[in-house]
C-alpha cells in the first residue's frame, strides 16, 4: 500500500489547487436537436451524412453542450457555413473576442471562490487552441480582470485536449519555485475556429461536430496555503511524455478556412497501449508497493467515450471510477483544455455527497490525466484534500 507518511513529508511546499471556476457561452445545444439544426444552418440535405451524424451523436454519449456559434453569427457571417471560402479572419475576430470574455468570467468566478483580492495574483498561465493574435489572450485577460502590470505571464497555445493539465503542470512548477506566489491558470476554447459544413470528402469532421463543446475554466494554484484559503487538491508530482512517430494521430492545421482537425481511428488503442506504463511511472514517485488501481481516484480528460472505455478496461476499473469524467462529457462535451476543470468539480461534488451521507469518501490519492497532440500524455499525482 501507499506509505502515507511519505506523502505527508513530501507534500511540504507542494502546490495546491485553491479554487476552481468555469464559464460558458449562452447557446446551449441539446444533442437530440443538433443534427437537424446543423444541417439546416449549413444548407445541406445529404441523407447519408445526416444518418452518420445521427449515429455519432448517440455514440459520443454527449447530452448537452455550450457553443459560441449562434444564428446571429451565421446571419452576420453566412460564409462560415459555405465550403472552401477563406474565412480565417472572420473566425479569429469572433474567437478572439469570445475566448477573452469566457476566460474573464471563469477567472472572476474562480477568484471570488478563492476569497482573496485579484492583486494577490502574481502569475498568469493562459491556455487556448482557439485563437491567434499578438499580443495574446493573456494580455486581454489580464486587462479584463485587473491584474497588475508586473504579473508574470505564460501562454500555452495549441496544446489541444492536454492543454489544461499541461497548464496545471506549469502552474505547479511556478508556484513551488516562487514562495508566496499565487498563479491563475485560465483556459478558454471555442469550436468556431473549425466550424465547417458537412462534406462527403471529410467524414471525420462529423466526429468533432458530435463531440466538441465551448467554454472556459480557471484555477488558482499556490503553495503553503494561508488560514483563509481552502486547498482542494495537492499536486504531488507532474510528468509529461510524448509518443515518438505519432505526430499525425492528432493532426490540426490552421488554413485560410480556419482549423482543420483529424483524429486517427487508432488514437484510443494507442492511449490504451501506453497509459499503464505512464501511470506506473507517476506512482513510482511515492514508493508504492502493489497499490491497486481501484485504490485511486481518477480525473481523466474525457477525450471521448472510446478513450474512457479503453482506460477502464486497461486498469480493470470499477465503473464509478470514471463517473466524473463521463458526467463532464455528457454535460459539456469535449471542451478541450477546459474539461479537466469540470471533471475536478464533479469529483469534489461526489466527495461532498458521500461525506454528507456519512459514507466513505473514497481514495485520498489519485491521478489527473489528459492526452493531446504529439501524442502527448500529461499526468499529475494528486491528493484530494476535500475528504
Amino acid at each position: 500500500m501507499v506509505h502515507k507518511e511519505n506523502l505527508v513529508k513530501n507534500g511540504v511546499g507542494k502546490a495546491n489547487i485553491l479554487a476552481l471556476g468555469k464559464a460558458f457561452p449562452h447557446q446551449l445545444v441539446m444533442q437530440d436537436l443538433l443534427v437537424d439544426g446543423y444541417f439546416k444552418d449549413t444548407n445541406c440535405d445529404d441523407p447519408e451524412l445526416k444518418r452518420k451524424l445521427t449515429r455519432l451523436c448517440k455514440t459520443t454519449t454527449v447530452k448537452t453542450r455550450y457553443v459560441v456559434m449562434s444564428q446571429e453569427i451565421l446571419n452576420k457571417y453566412p460564409e462560415l457555413a459555405l465550403e472552401g471560402l477563406p474565412t480565417v479572419k472572420q473566425r479569429l475576430d469572433i474567437c478572439n473576442k469570445a475566448v477573452t470574455q469566457m476566460a474573464i468570467e471563469a477567472s472572476e468566478s474562480c477568484i471570488k471562490k478563492w476569497g482573496r483580492p485579484v492583486s494577490d495574483i502574481t502569475h498568469l498561465v493562459y491556455v487556448s487552441s482557439s485563437e491567434a493574435r499578438l499580443p495574446g489572450g493573456d494580455i486581454y485577460l489580464a486587462k479584463g480582470i485587473g491584474l497588475s502590470p508586473d504579473t508574470n505571464r505564460v501562454m500555452l497555445y495549441f496544446s489541444g485536449c492536454s492543454g489544461g493539465v499541461a497548464g496545471l503542470r506549469v502552474a505547479k512548477d511556478i508556484a513551488e519555485n516562487n514562495p508566496g506566489s499565487r498563479v491563475l491558470l485560465a483556459t478558454s476554447e471555442t469550436t468556431i475556429i473549425g466550424y465547417k459544413p458537412p462534406s462527403i470528402k471529410r467524414p471525420y469532421d462529423l466526429v468533432g461536430v458530435a463531440l466538441f463543446g465551448d467554454g472556459a475554466g480557471a484555477m488558482i494554484i499556490g503553495s503553503e496555503p494561508t488560514k483563509s484559503e481552502k486547498p482542494l487538491f495537492e499536486l504531488h508530482t507532474a510528468i509529461q511524455n510524448f509518443l515518438p512517430d505519432t505526430e499525425k494521430v492528432i493532426d490540426g492545421r490552421l488554413t485560410e478556412e480556419g482549423i482543420s482537425f483529424r483524429l486517427d481511428r487508432e488514437l484510443p488503442e494507442i492511449i490504451e497501449d501506453n497509459v499503464k506504463g505512464f501511470c506506473d511511472k507517476l506512482l513510482r514517485h511515492i514508493g508504492y508497493d502493489d497499490i491497486g488501481y481501484n485504490d485511486l481516484f481518477w480525473a481523466v480528460h474525457p477525450g471521448g467515450p472510446a478513450i474512457l472505455n479503453r482506460i477502464e478496461k486497461k486498469f480493470e476499473l470499477w465503473p464509478e471510477k470514471l463517473s466524473a469524467s463521463r458526467r463532464a462529457l455528457a454535460d459539456y462535451g469535449n471542451a478541450s483544455s477546459n474539461t479537466i476543470v469540470y471533471v475536478l468539480e464533479y469529483l469534489m461534488e461526489e466527495t461532498l455527497k458521500m461525506k454528507n451521507e456519512g459514507k466513505d469518501c473514497g481514495p485520498e490519492l489519485g491521478l489527473i490525466l489528459a492526452f493531446g497532440p504529439g501524442v502527448t500524455l500529461e499526468g499529475i499525482l494528486t491528493r484530494n484534500l476535500t475528504i
